[in-house]
């Protein structure tokens, strides 16, 4: 069965509890609880991780390129507009990856409006809430497809 790491990063622990305007009022753990489901109904294996260290979220990324993860689906939060470690280190996977958000970053502040993780992904899912993980997930499970 194929994998999917899927990649939450800082401060996105606190979904449910902070600006529920942009996020909704939808936990992480709640989000985790459907993209296995999710990941169930389309016949991979799905690992979630949430990290607010930058440095653990670069090891998890190293990991995952010894290991048979198939493709990523990331939400860095705030690293996606100024980490280029993460970036640097996505970029060593040779596998699918797909950048999603829960709100559309390009109606928001100018300083949202800006990727480091966009060129190295297939494509951006933003703005539709937590269902903007489920799209990730079959973009993602359509790319491993793809390269079968």
């Amino acid at each position: 069965m194929k994998k999917i790491l899927v990649l939450h990063g800082i401060n996105l622990n606190m979904f449910g509890k902070r600006d529920a305007a942009h996020y909704g009022t939808i936990t992480l753990a709640e989000i985790d609880a459907r993209i296995a489901a999710w990941a169930t109904g389309l016949g991979v294996e799905v690992e979630c991780f949430q990290t607010n260290s930058e440095a653990d979220m670069v090891e998890r990324i190293h990991r995952a390129h010894g290991e048979q993860v198939a493709a990523v689906v990331i939400n860095a939060g705030a690293w996606t507009h100024y980490s280029y470690g993460i970036a640097d280190a996505l970029g060593i996977l040779n596998i699918p990856i797909v950048e999603v958000h829960m709100s559309n970053i390009h109606a928001r502040e100018a300083f949202r409006q800006h990727s480091v993780i966009a060129a190295l992904a297939k494509g951006q899912i933003c703005g539709f809430g937590a269902e903007s993980y489920h799209l990730g997930l079959l973009a993602a499970a359509s790319l491993i497809q793809d390269n079968d």
